[in-house]
C-alpha cells in the first residue's frame, strides 16, 4: 500500500498545480488577458504622447513667434491689420 500511496499523492499534487495554472488566479488565460490589455494601454499611451508632442510644438510656436498668432487670428477670428482691406472670394 505504501508503494501506491506516493505516486497517488504526487499525481494529485500535479493535478492541483495544473488546475491552478489553467483556471486559477494568475493562470494562463488571466495572463493572456492582461497582456492584451497592456498592449491596448501602450497604444493609447503612444497616441497620447503623439498629441502631447504636437501640442507642445504648437505652444512653442505660439511662445516664440507672433507669426503663428497672427495666422490664427486671421483664420479663426477674421482679424485684419490696420489700413488693410479684407477681400473674400466666393467659389
Amino acid at each position: 500500500m505504501g508503494n501506491r500511496l506516493v505516486p497517488m499523492v504526487l499525481i494529485a499534487l500535479l493535478a492541483i498545480i495544473q488546475a491552478q495554472l489553467w483556471w486559477g488566479k494568475g493562470g494562463i488565460p488571466t495572463v493572456a488577458e492582461l497582456e492584451r490589455a497592456l498592449q491596448e494601454q501602450k497604444a493609447e499611451n503612444a497616441e497620447a504622447h503623439r498629441k502631447i508632442d504636437q501640442l507642445s510644438a504648437e505652444v512653442n510656436d505660439l511662445k516664440e513667434g507672433l507669426n503663428m498668432v497672427e495666422e490664427r487670428a486671421r483664420q479663426e477670428l477674421g482679424m485684419v491689420k490696420p489700413n488693410e482691406i479684407y477681400v473674400q472670394i466666393a467659389k
